[in-house]
């Protein structure tokens, strides 16, 4: 499977909005604004500075399960801070490596220090089918002569 492609290419197809946080906001403005805009993760930004992500799994593991108040706990508190993060020019292989690799399922993309955008494991997954479906037509037109070599 050809997956030599950057994560670059992959961004130019996705939305380009950014969601984001303040380390200081409440956890439940957080997971209200992940339901607002159905996604499974947060970029925790102070300023123009990565500070981590909030995701899904900080919700049920550090709020839900330890009984902890969404309203009362900032984001900084149950944030995942050490965040493994890609550039625009490694490529899908790498994404989904460093995902396998730390059990996570998004990725910021982080160009110099500036975040340029997140990837998931649905985007990569997404990416990987659409990229097989076109290189398998271009295989059959060949096979069917459609194609010249």
């Amino acid at each position: 499977m050809k997956t030599t492609y950057p994560i670059s290419s992959l961004l130019h197809q996705k939305n380009s909005a950014l969601w984001s946080i303040a380390p200081e906001a409440t956890v439940f403005d957080a997971i209200k604004l992940m339901a607002e805009k159905n996604i499974g993760a947060l970029l925790v930004l102070s300023g123009e500075r990565l500070a981590g992500v909030f995701t899904e799994r900080d919700y049920t593991r550090k709020i839900a399960l330890q009984g902890k108040s969404s309203r009362d706990t900032r984001v900084a508190e149950v944030m995942t801070g050490n965040v493994v993060t890609v550039s625009p020019d490694d490529f899908v292989e790498d994404g989904m490596r460093l995902m396998t690799e730390h059990r996570v399922r998004h990725l910021p993309v982080v160009e110099g220090t500036k975040v340029i955008g997140i990837i998931s494991i649905g985007d990569l997954v997404n990416w990987i089918i659409s990229t097989q479906s076109a290189e398998i037509e271009q295989l059959e037109q060949y096979i069917a002569g459609g194609v010249t070599a």
